[in-house]
């Protein structure tokens, strides 16, 4: 009778991580502009979805399973979560100002690959160095270890621009010169 409980409870758990993983995903999907790839995740994700509420359903006095529906709710937003994490879908755009209006800062990101604009501002304490960076998400700890390489007191905001239209970059960013640059990068030890 209890072995029959374990693997009631044990079902519904995993049942409803993989479900809320992938509605968490399907949304993500959604806002990124991937409609066709999420319309597939959202038909999987629904079978998921009626399997596990009807095994609670049929034992709503068994309340391991209402209690296993809810934990597996949770988990599965941290499992989506960290998908979605992995994949990295999109872009970032990287605002960064430093107190050394030196532009070296900005030929040396240039060098590793990323996209970069530069202008001369003007700070509290004097002249600064800003610079707007746009790079792919996957790319995003690497590029923040080689501002803070270049300028540990850099300051530094991140945001996803919903659309990105024109400028050279783009151009390769399609055909994937900066993963090749990285690529090397790391072939090098550097």
């Amino acid at each position: 009778m209890f072995s029959h409980a374990y693997v009631m409870v044990a079902i519904i758990l995993m049942i409803n991580i993989v479900y809320v993983s992938c509605f968490t995903m399907r949304m993500i999907l959604t806002l990124k502009g991937r409609r066709y790839l999420a319309a597939i995740v959202s038909m999987f994700e629904v079978v998921v979805y009626i399997l596990g509420l009807g095994l609670v359903l049929e034992n709503l006095n068994e309340i391991q399973n209402i209690v296993a529906y809810a934990l597996g709710y949770g988990l599965g937003v941290i499992v989506g979560t960290k998908i979605e994490e992995k994949m990295a879908l999109g872009y970032i755009t990287v605002n960064v100002v430093s107190s050394n209006p030196d532009i070296e800062f900005t030929k040396q990101l240039r060098d590793k690959g990323y996209g970069v604009t530069s202008w001369s501002s003007y700070g509290m304490d004097g002249d600064r160095l800003s610079i707007q960076i746009l790079t792919p998400r996957k790319y995003e700890q690497m590029l923040y270890e080689s501002i803070v390489s270049i300028d540990p007191k850099a300051f530094i905001i991140t945001y996803e621009p919903k659309q990105i239209r024109g400028g050279f970059w783009v151009k390769q960013v399609r055909t994937n010169r900066l993963s090749r640059k990285n690529k090397q990068r790391e072939e090098d030890g550097i």
